[in-house]
């Protein structure tokens, strides 16, 4: 039976892994037993999927990053080049915690871009069409949006779900790009608007 998706004869693929169509798998990367990848993905070289793993439809996830237990991509997230996700929020080598019970989940929702070399501490989810910027620390929840960076990461402004920045007047917001309109709530929530 032909496999429907790719993956490059260097990647390790344990069986047990369902992999959807049309998924790229590149060099030298490990998807571990039970780990779950939607359709039209693309895993860049390097990558590491732990077991429990749930990755969504359309997602990028660019070369050297470990996704770990606890960690869920939704549809179209994007992780950009050696970026970091955590999943022990305290390990010690001589006290290991590497039982299920351990990992803090941490959610990336839909549309959402993690820049590289950001890192993700465990226990937080990232909104909706959210953008961490390269080499931020994200320490807390990150709303939908919201353009985060810096260490800690804090907002720095709002985002369309095309990736452009968007500029607020009296709190409303049309992308100049695919034309949606977005309205502010309070400072701290944006909102598409129909």
């Amino acid at each position: 039976m032909k496999k429907k998706y790719y993956a490059h004869p260097s990647a390790f693929i344990d069986a047990g892994v369902n992999i959807g169509v049309e998924t790229q798998i590149w060099h030298c990367s490990h998807i571990f037993k039970g780990a779950h990848i939607g359709k039209k993905c693309k895993i860049g070289q390097n990558v590491v999927i732990h077991g429990s793993v749930v990755v969504g439809d359309n997602v990028k996830i660019q070369n050297n990053v470990s996704v770990y237990d606890g960690v869920i991509l939704e549809n179209d997230v994007f992780c950009g080049p050696s970026m970091v996700f955590t999943n022990i929020i305290n390990p010690r080598s001589a006290y290991p915690r590497n039982t299920s019970d351990s990992y803090m989940k941490t959610l990336v929702k839909e549309g959402a871009s993690i820049g590289a070399n950001a890192t993700i501490i465990c226990g937080n989810t990232i909104g909706k069409y959210a953008f961490v910027g390269a080499g931020s620390v994200v320490t807390k929840d990150v709303p939908d949006y919201a353009l985060v960076f810096g260490s800690p990461a804090g907002i720095k402004g709002w985002m369309c779900r095309c990736g452009e920045k968007l500029h607020f007047k009296k709190n409303i917001a049309h992308c100049k790009i695919c034309e949606k309109s977005f309205v502010l709530k309070n400072r701290i929530k944006c909102e598409e608007t129909k």
